[in-house]
């Protein structure tokens, strides 16, 4: 089922969304880091630092510093790829999809609402 929603409703969905998140106790993600979320736990892994980077268009360094922060939030974890120890793999964690999951109830009950 494909959802149309026209710009007002959209950029509504997106309003009431980003409200909905810095009124509950879970952290504030960057956009940056928000789309780093998304990647490692809706696209197929193995995910990579250089893999994100290249991912997003920015350089190796801005994806670390994310997931220094995604890490210690437990939304992510690192570890070294035992295959070639140059790469250090982005893993899920529970906490990340649970902070997913509740990302998306709150997405749904947003859209749910929107006017019509």
């Amino acid at each position: 089922m494909a959802l149309e929603l026209s710009s007002f409703q959209a950029l509504r969905l997106l309003h009431d969304v980003n409200f909905a998140l810095v009124h509950d106790d879970k952290p504030d993600l960057t956009l940056r880091q928000l789309a780093i979320l998304l990647a490692v736990y809706l696209d197929p892994p193995p995910h990579t630092v250089r893999g994100l980077a290249a991912k997003l268009g920015v350089a190796k360094p801005v994806i670390t510093r994310a997931l220094d922060t995604m890490a210690g939030l437990g939304l992510v974890a690192r570890r070294r790829d035992n295959a070639d120890r140059r790469n250090v793999l982005v893993q899920r964690t529970v906490g990340g999809a649970l902070y997913l999951e509740s990302l998306g109830d709150v997405l749904s009950r947003n859209a749910r609402a929107l006017p019509a």
